[in-house]
């Protein structure tokens, strides 16, 4: 077989380079702590994030758009389901 190309691309390992060093894949995202919270007003389920600055979890029930604010601080509840009335 005829090679007519006009250059030739050598892959063989260059003496004295070293191939850069990765490191780990570790660009899991770290999971978003959030609450469960059921708006008994509309029988909907729902996760409310908590907002970025870490003071509190904020949300609305998507049909009736009724408000609500979990505050987070100490002596608080280790509970993660809640229900709106």
């Amino acid at each position: 077989m005829r090679d007519d190309r006009d250059y030739k691309l050598d892959l063989s390992p260059q003496s004295g380079v070293t191939p850069p060093q990765t490191e780990p894949a570790t660009d899991q995202p770290t999971p978003r702590p959030y609450l469960s919270v059921h708006f008994a007003c509309c029988n909907i389920y729902l996760r409310i994030y908590r907002t970025p600055d870490g003071q509190s979890y904020k949300g609305h029930c998507p049909r009736c758009n009724k408000q609500v604010t979990f505050a987070v601080g100490q002596g608080g509840s280790s509970s993660r389901i809640f229900r709106v009335e």
